[in-house]
């Protein structure tokens, strides 16, 4: 073979393998094309299945925070749940804890703070509807009662049979009274049965006998039943206190022996007591009188000085003994008289309702009474016949007097009162404690048991 033609062998060996070369590589560059889509797709296709993937985790995640959430809001609403209703059973205990006398003492104390100076010492005093109003008989409760009670809203209004005319009108004229008032008001009469009887009188009522008759078989249950008898018509016509019974222990000639039940201290103290208890159980807080014993005194009250001469060792054994009685049984009041004991707080020593040591020495601190403590009235001859009136409610309620009962003049005892709270004679303090046993008394019945 030429070397032409080996020449043209060669090239044509050459282009045979450029070609295999070249079909080689374009396989190559295929295969590997082919595979890199393959590895695409499967990356793609991995690419969507870790996005769905993701989404479904993102989708479990916040079923199972919105699970969580809901789940921690009810845990947190049961707790809730819980919580109050552990709350309220420890108020309930609390409430039932907190005893009727402590929620009495509670609102007490709110009345008395509530009250103006003026107020306060208008609460001290125990009147007349006619002193307040200035009419000379007062049988209804008008425009003249509402404006003297905005006035003088006094602690107290005593009436008499002159103010009863019918059944319908005293009830009435209660009934109104107490709608004028912006306070709680005692209405008081003197009704101790027998003699002393004037709403069974005026009324014509059937009367409970006197009280010496009452207690002539000692029997203490025939005592309660005459002053549970008494105290319910007396609270159905609408008064609410009694100045009665008499504790006073007399001889049995005296005028006044028909009223008190025995002249035996000790059937005196328990049958006195007992028909205390009956009035007040009948609603109608009961007045035990006259401190520390005006029976066996000489002279009458009304007229002028009243004096015994009875020691302090000797009342203490025999006229002391109903009044203790009484303080042991929770009398609601007692009243002490005007009889001046001259062996107990000496010569020219003045009547017993105007002195310290009597009131707040024996009666208060020596027998133990924190009730209320009243004077008889002020208008007696004992007491006018040597003081005025202003002078007079002053040394009373320094003495340790609660309330002032009927002053002469009622309008000069107020201002001399007042006068002598606000310039420091009488303190404020003094006052409060006084009206915050009225007030216990008075606001009693608004606590339940």
């Amino acid at each position: 073979m030429s070397d032409n033609g080996k020449r043209r062998e060669q090239r044509r060996k050459r282009r045979i393998r450029g070609q295999i070369l070249s079909y080689g590589f374009t396989a190559v560059v295929l295969a590997a094309v082919l595979a890199g889509c393959v590895l695409g797709v499967r990356a793609a296709a991995g690419a969507v299945i870790r996005r769905a993937q993701e989404r479904e985790q993102s989708r479990q995640a916040a079923i199972e925070e919105s699970q969580a959430a809901e789940s921690q809001a009810a845990e947190e609403a049961v707790a809730a749940m819980l919580q109050e209703a552990v709350e309220e059973q420890e108020t309930q205990e609390t409430e039932s804890a907190y005893s009727p006398e402590e929620a009495l003492e509670e609102l007490v104390e709110e009345s008395v703070a509530s009250l103006t100076l003026e107020q306060k010492v208008a609460g001290l005093f125990f009147v007349t509807p006619e002193q307040i109003t200035g009419v000379a008989q007062a049988v209804q409760a008008g425009d003249g009662t509402r404006e003297a009670l905005a006035k003088y809203p006094v602690g107290g209004l005593i009436y008499s049979k002159q103010n009863i005319q019918s059944e319908e009108q005293i009830q009435e004229m209660l009934e109104n009274t107490v709608s004028y008032s912006s306070f709680p008001l005692f209405l008081g009469i003197e009704e101790e049965g027998g003699k002393l009887s004037p709403v069974a009188d005026a009324l014509q009522l059937d009367k409970v006998d006197d009280m010496a008759d009452v207690g002539a078989s000692g029997d203490a249950q025939a005592a309660y039943d005459a002053g549970f008898a008494i105290g319910s018509y007396l609270s159905s016509y609408g008064f609410n206190l009694d100045f009665a019974p008499s504790a006073d222990l007399y001889a049995q000639d005296s005028a006044n022996a028909a009223r008190t039940f025995s002249q035996d201290a000790q059937t005196q103290a328990q049958l006195a007591l007992s028909a205390a208890q009956g009035m007040q159980a009948a609603g109608v807080s009961a007045c035990l009188k006259h401190f520390p014993g005006q029976g066996r005194a000489q002279g009458d009250p009304a007229d002028g000085p009243s004096e015994t001469t009875r020691t302090k060792e000797e009342m203490a054994a025999e006229e002391f003994l109903p009044f203790q009685a009484a303080v042991q049984g929770g009398c609601d009041m007692i009243m002490v008289g005007h009889v001046s004991a001259s062996a107990i707080l000496g010569e020219d020593s003045g009547p017993a309702s105007l002195s310290d040591e009597m009131i707040t020495g024996i009666l208060r601190k020596e027998l133990g009474y924190d009730g209320i403590i009243i004077t008889d009235a002020l208008n007696m001859a004992a007491v006018t016949q040597y003081y005025e009136s202003d002078v007079a409610a002053i040394l009373a309620l320094k003495a340790g007097a609660d309330m002032v009962l009927e002053p002469e003049d009622f309008s000069l005892a107020y201002e001399g009162v007042l006068e002598a709270v606000q310039n420091g004679t009488i303190s404020e303090e003094r006052i409060n404690d006084s009206l915050a046993r009225i007030y216990r008394v008075k606001l009693r019945g608004r606590i339940s048991q």
